[in-house]
Formats: C-alpha cells, sequence, structure tokens
C-alpha cells in the first residue's frame, strides 16, 4: 500500500514530467531581420510576405519553429552598425539584411553568424563576397542586377523619350555601390551619345532638391539607380516625377504600380523568397559558403500607359510588343 505522503511525491513528480520535457526542448533558431526602411512600408510589407513565404517552402513557420527579430533601420543607413551589432548580442542564427549598406554593416559585425543578403548591386564590386560561385566565409544571399542592366536602362528610357539628350540620374552617394552605378551608366550614356547629370539623394530633403535642379536645368528625362532608400520612398518619388512632368525610369515594377512610367528590373518579390529559402536551407545545416549567390533569371519590364499619355509621350509599338506588363 502506498502511503499518502508517497502518493503526494509520486503526483508531484507526474505533474512536474511535462514541465522537464518543455524545459529539455530546444529553443527556437532565431532569424535576424536586417531591413532598410520599416514594417510600415508597404514595400517592406511585401517583400517580408514573400521572404516568409521562402521560409515555409523550406519548412520553417514563424512562431512555430522559428522566431524572427526585426530590427529597421527606418530609412537611415547610418543606423545599420548598431542594429547588426544588436543582433549578434541576441546571438541570431542566421542574419537577414536587405540592400548593400545592410549587407556591409552585418559582414562587418560578425565572421561566424549566418548571412543571407539581398541586394541590387553587384555583390563582388561591393565587398561582400569574394565571387559569385564561392562567396567564402558566413556570407551568401542573392543579388538583383547584372552587368546589363544600367545599359538596358539607359536604353529603354531613350527609346520612350528619344528628344531627351540630358538625363538625369538619382543616386545615393552613400550607397557602397555608387561609384560601381555611376562607371556602369557612364559606359552606356558615351554609346549611346547621351550626357548624364548625377544628383545625389539620400533623403527625403535632398530627392526634393534634386528635382528642382531636374526643373531648373530642364532635364529631359530621369533615371533611378539602385538604391534601398528610394524603395522606401516610392510615393514621393512617383508624384515628384508626375508633378513636375518629368519622363523617369524606375527600378522595380512596385513603382509603375503605384503611376511611374517605366521600370525594369528582376523581381524583388522573388528575390525575397529565394532568400528565405536559402536560410531555411541555413538553417537545416548547409553552410554560407557552400550556397553560391544566386543571380536573377526573369526581368520585367512594365510600362504605365496612362502615365505615357499624360506625359505626351507615345511609346513605340516595338517597346509595347516587348513588355511583361502594360498597365493602362
Amino acid at each position: 500500500m502506498i502511503r499518502r505522503r508517497e502518493f503526494i511525491t509520486l503526483l508531484g513528480g507526474a505533474a512536474a514530467w511535462p514541465l522537464v520535457a518543455r524545459a529539455q526542448q530546444p529553443a527556437m533558431p532565431v532569424v535576424g531581420v536586417l531591413w532598410p526602411n520599416s514594417h510600415d512600408a508597404e514595400p517592406d510589407r511585401t517583400f517580408l510576405a514573400a521572404f516568409l513565404e521562402g521560409l515555409r517552402d523550406g519548412g520553417f513557420f514563424e512562431g512555430r519553429n522559428v522566431a524572427l527579430e526585426y530590427r529597421w533601420a527606418e530609412g537611415h543607413n547610418d543606423r545599420f552598425p548598431a542594429l547588426a551589432a544588436d543582433l549578434v548580442r541576441r546571438h541570431a542564427n542566421v542574419i537577414v539584411p536587405e540592400g548593400t549598406p545592410a549587407a556591409l554593416a552585418a559582414k562587418a559585425a560578425t565572421t561566424t553568424i549566418p548571412i543571407v543578403f539581398q541586394s541590387g548591386a553587384d555583390p563582388v564590386k561591393a565587398g561582400l563576397v569574394a565571387s559569385l560561385n564561392r562567396p567564402g566565409g558566413n556570407i551568401t544571399g542573392i543579388t538583383n542586377t547584372t552587368t546589363t542592366f544600367a545599359e538596358k536602362r539607359l536604353e529603354l528610357l531613350h527609346k520612350l523619350t528619344p528628344k531627351a539628350t540630358m538625363i538625369g540620374v538619382l543616386i545615393d552617394s552613400g550607397s557602397p555601390a555608387s561609384n560601381a552605378q555611376r562607371t556602369d551608366l557612364g559606359e552606356a550614356a558615351g554609346a549611346l551619345g547621351l550626357e548624364l547629370i548625377f544628383l545625389n539623394a539620400s533623403n527625403e530633403q535632398e530627392i526634393d532638391a534634386a528635382f528642382t535642379t531636374l526643373v531648373q536645368r530642364r532635364i529631359g528625362a530621369l533615371l533611378l539607380t539602385d538604391a534601398t532608400i528610394f524603395n522606401g520612398r516610392r510615393e514621393q518619388l512617383v508624384t515628384l516625377a508626375r508633378f513636375n512632368a518629368i519622363p523617369t525610369m524606375y527600378t522595380f515594377r512596385e513603382f509603375a504600380a503605384v503611376g511611374g512610367l517605366i521600370s525594369y528590373a528582376s523581381s524583388n518579390t522573388d528575390a525575397q523568397r529565394k532568400a528565405g529559402i536559402y536560410v531555411a536551407r541555413i538553417l537545416k545545416g548547409e553552410k554560407p559558403a557552400d550556397l553560391p549567390v544566386q543571380q536573377p533569371t526573369k526581368f520585367e519590364l512594365v510600362i504605365n500607359l496612362k502615365t505615357a499619355k499624360a506625359l505626351g509621350l507615345t511609346v513605340p509599338p516595338t517597346l509595347l510588343a516587348t513588355a511583361d506588363e502594360v498597365i493602362e
């Protein structure tokens, strides 16, 4: 016969079994998300959804078997080093920076925690990786660019605005990719017989000032370079271009979707999904050094015909025929 005291002891031990089992369960891995704008910015919400889709494709679900720590720079690139260091202190299992400035900050913050970047710049020229096929170290990722991007964008804009011989170029001089962008575009402009006017725009006020300069100098068209700050200022850029009647070549289709004239780029949402898949593979044990940097394979040319008509532009039939999407 079991005495009352022994029974209570046994009962207490049995009740504690689930607590012991829970305590022995491994903690969920942590993925640190280091992004340039804010969760309230519509582009970031769209791209984040694509990233989470990639994680799910790899078998990881936020809150179920993986935890995400978000760090937003709110449009200030100078905040990246501190935010990256914070994720290192948090012992994130993988860090996912969006854009070249964030990726460089993450790389400077750790040589051991795996990093999966998504960048619009050439990651070799930017100093992120040793090569695309063998990135080396603790870093790999997805690049949205190719060596012919600058030439192609400028060529498309020239076809749409053949009378514009002077083209403004909006560039974030604080971006590590800006020097390479200047070089690539300068070479492309020389081949097309165009003059480029580079205008720095690293914040909201400088964007406003750049458009004032465009109007004052009567520059015929504008091209946006790849810069994370521009993604977060999409509405401002499209509104200013429309108000000042400046034909503008944008990067991603999201610009054309809200009234921008034309965009040409790879799919940013597709890149984010691929980044999520890479993170899942690393969480399962693969090493970043063994995962080559992925380049875009599909490109999207989007033309907003309504905006073209408002600007008094006639879109060449050959250009319309090659467009992946025409917004009317």
